[in-house]
């Protein structure tokens, strides 16, 4: 596939608003808690869910995220890498077909000028290195 196109647009967030977990890696703890000004401690002891092998946002009852406000990501300038590199996930960047279909709940799929494939490819291997299966 080479016709990647995506810009985000102003105002959505309906990356945001879909079911499922925002998993983090250690440097995503760090970065967070210090844009915050709390330790890594206060924030995980807050925000994280820790098991053995993986750590995720915790999830508040009434929201996907407990940083979406309504005005947007309060962590914008600190997002973990799962957010930050949105729709360059390997399973939808990596397919044609599941590209169209996140094309379908995400207005920035399509628009912008095209990425070229080997930023795509970098995007795709920091998903890989950040999230290893």
């Amino acid at each position: 596939m080479n016709d990647w196109r995506f810009a985000c647009q102003p105002g959505c967030t309906d990356c945001c608003r879909r079911k499922g977990f925002v998993y983090l890696t250690e440097r995503d703890l760090d970065v967070a808690a210090a844009f915050l000004g709390v330790s890594r401690r206060a924030f995980e002891k807050q925000y994280v869910y820790r098991t053995r092998h993986l750590l995720r946002l915790r999830k508040p009852r009434s929201a996907e995220c407990p940083f979406l406000k309504e005005d947007g990501c309060a962590l914008h300038p600190a997002k973990p890498t799962q957010c930050r590199l949105y729709p360059f996930w390997p399973e939808l960047a990596g397919s044609r077909r599941q590209w169209r279909r996140a094309a379908r709940e995400c207005p920035g799929i399509g628009r912008g000028p095209r990425i070229p494939a080997g930023t795509v490819l970098r995007l795709l291997e920091e998903m890989r290195e950040a999230y290893p299966p």
